[in-house]
């Protein structure tokens, strides 16, 4: 297969991929930039001992596996094979993004409120109620996404009807969580201002409403791009996939190099507690140890054999990475 691209008119082929003459450099330039700044995410998740950084890995990997697959349909403009996956994993790359978003947030609070807690939810909430609300629009994206390519056009317009909703959805989830982020912001400048904590968050917060911004601006695009069905004029013109949808994405994952969260959350609150897991034996020791304390022998003096168990219980071992919280 030689890397040239294959240019011809939509209509003779059915199964082409494009509405226009796709550009190889760009697919190639693209691609190389999304797969550098994923590599870079990876050292510094591993530098700064911050596991859930993996969630922006991941936007980046489908990112970069997205504009590759794309290299190659270019070349092979009637192949399925790389038309279809590398349409999924660029409309689905962005919720990874909404993903590390929450969670970033969530540890925020948990690192930097004295409460730990945001509007009345508590920090480790607040990240499984987002993530949870994200898995939910990045399942309607997914379904409606692998019908937008089929051969059926009636089943293809359903498909973007199905994207529409989830996008539409990520939306109005992104929208509630900028309400959460001006609120912390809203509580941290008082707190600055009060000398009661660092202004160490500013740079990262400012980050954050970036992020956010450029989302909704990729958001905004694919709902105007899919508004008229099948035949849309923006899916007529490369130029608008790039600069709406790949450069905002580029640009977030790249930002975030530069301000990675590893180097202000420093310190044990810096993340959520490992959650501690219990051998059979300690949750039998645990038991009796319970019983004896709630024995009426206690009040004659027997009540040490439960001290004596709780001692004899050897240290729960906290969980390593497999144990890491959303």
């Amino acid at each position: 297969m030689q890397l040239k691209e294959v240019c011809m008119d939509p209509n003779s082929n059915a199964n082409y991929s494009f509405m226009y003459c796709p550009s190889l450099p760009a697919a190639i330039l693209f691609s190389v930039l999304f797969g550098l700044t994923t590599l870079v995410h990876v050292v510094q998740a591993i530098m700064y001992r911050k596991a859930f950084c993996w969630v922006l890995i991941m936007a980046g990997a489908w990112e970069t596996a997205g504009l590759v697959l794309r290299v190659f349909n270019v070349v092979a403009t009637t192949s399925l094979a790389f038309g279809l996956p590398s349409q999924l994993l660029i409309l689905l790359a962005p919720l990874w993004v909404n993903a590390f978003l929450y969670m970033l947030m969530a540890r925020f609070v948990h690192f930097y409120m004295p409460e730990k807690k945001i509007a009345g939810v508590s920090a480790r909430r607040l990240s499984l109620i987002f993530v949870l609300l994200d898995i939910t629009a990045f399942l309607m994206q997914a379904t409606g996404g692998s019908m937008i390519s089929g051969s059926d056009p009636s089943s293809a317009l359903l498909g973007i009807h199905i994207y529409m909703g989830g996008i539409g959805l990520q939306e109005i989830f992104v929208l509630g969580f900028t309400g959460l982020v001006i609120r912390f912001h809203i509580v941290m400048k008082r707190l600055t201002d009060g000398g009661m904590t660092s202004a160490s968050w500013k740079w990262p917060l400012y980050l954050t409403y970036m992020s956010l911004s450029l989302i909704t601006i990729r958001i905004i695009y694919r709902l105007v791009e899919f508004s008229s069905g099948l035949d849309s004029p923006i899916t007529e013109h490369e130029a608008f996939f790039y600069v709406l949808d790949a450069l905002p994405m580029l640009s977030v994952i790249f930002a975030w190099n530069a301000v990675h969260p590893g180097r202000v959350l420093v310190g044990p609150d810096s993340d959520f507690p490992k959650k501690i897991k219990m051998s059979r034996a300690q949750k039998k020791a645990a038991r009796e140890a319970k019983k004896q304390a709630q024995s009426p022998d206690l009040e004659f003096g027997f009540g040490k054999q439960a001290e004596s168990a709780t001692q004899l219980m050897p240290a729960a071992q906290p969980l390593g990475w497999s144990g890491e919280s959303v």
